[in-house]
């Protein structure tokens, strides 16, 4: 796991630049990545790639603005990860992010794209990192919020999906501020709503998805930090590990990855990179 942690951090290096500002248009280049029948054995145990998505998300699952057919990265890169390793792929979907984690921890599912956080990364493993998202506050109308140091006062409720990185980045932050989990993106949708919550946080990609359905809602400017999304595998699978690192760069260098993006219509990435 260590190893692969160093990979992740000598990425963030030498890489994420390439990622930060997706171009449009892309066209994918061809894609081969070989995989022995000791690497299937070991990232597809079951005979099928199961993939672990949530709904909502452009990183994971949603309808293509574009095309209206299913997209998100993690949906699409589970298609392609089969397709180069030869077995069918499972679709397995999630209410949220932290769900789908507990699942790979179990072995009940075979990987999914996702923040590789510093926590994550000692309970699954991580290819080095494809993405990078702004993370940032979701507002309703009329709210006077500028940022995340305005919105760290008493009486203030902030939204968080449960179990996810933001709220554990938060919680470790707020100093006042009231930190409530949503157990789904429907149901963090209908507390902005009803006003339960002063402010939605997450990773922009998610936000601006999230705000096409709240009219008058809006993303803040600020960023209030990053998240480095990759590839993630349940632990022990080390036979697979030189092929995913190997998938994870080719999909990157073919474009694929942006690809993906585009089709899932996402936004919110790192500026400045």
């Amino acid at each position: 796991m260590r190893r692969w942690l160093h990979s992740l951090i000598l990425a963030l290096a030498l890489g994420l630049s390439a990622c930060a500002g997706l171009p449009t248009g892309s066209v994918p280049g061809v894609l081969q990545v070989q995989a022995s029948d000791s690497v299937r054995q070991a990232l597809a145990p079951s005979g099928r790639l199961r993939v672990g998505v949530y709904p909502g998300s452009p990183t994971s699952s949603v309808t293509s603005p574009r095309t209206g057919q299913p997209a998100g990265i993690a949906y699409e890169l589970g298609h392609v990860m089969a397709q180069q390793l030869g077995v069918p792929v499972q679709i397995v979907t999630f209410k949220r992010v932290a769900e789908i984690v507990d699942a790979l921890k179990a072995g009940q599912v075979d990987m999914t794209f996702t923040n590789a956080s510093p926590a994550r990364a000692r309970e699954v493993d991580f290819t080095a990192p494809l993405v990078q998202l702004e993370l940032g506050l979701l507002v309703p109308p009329g709210s006077t919020l500028q940022g995340l140091a305005d919105a760290d006062r008493a009486g203030v409720r902030i939204g968080v999906s449960q179990g996810s990185s933001s709220q554990a980045a938060l919680g470790a932050r707020l100093q006042q501020a009231k930190l409530v989990p949503a157990a789904s993106l429907e149901q963090a949708q209908q507390m902005l709503r009803s006003g339960q919550i002063e402010a939605f946080a997450t990773n922009k990609g998610i936000l601006f998805e999230m705000a096409e359905k709240l009219p008058a809602h809006r993303v803040l400017d600020e960023r209030w930090g990053l998240e480095n999304l990759a590839i993630a595998v349940p632990q022990g699978r080390e036979a697979g590990r030189e092929f995913l690192q190997r998938f994870a760069h080719e999909v990157q260098r073919t474009g694929h990855i942006q690809a993906m993006a585009e089709r899932a219509g996402l936004r919110g990435l790192a500026r400045g990179q």
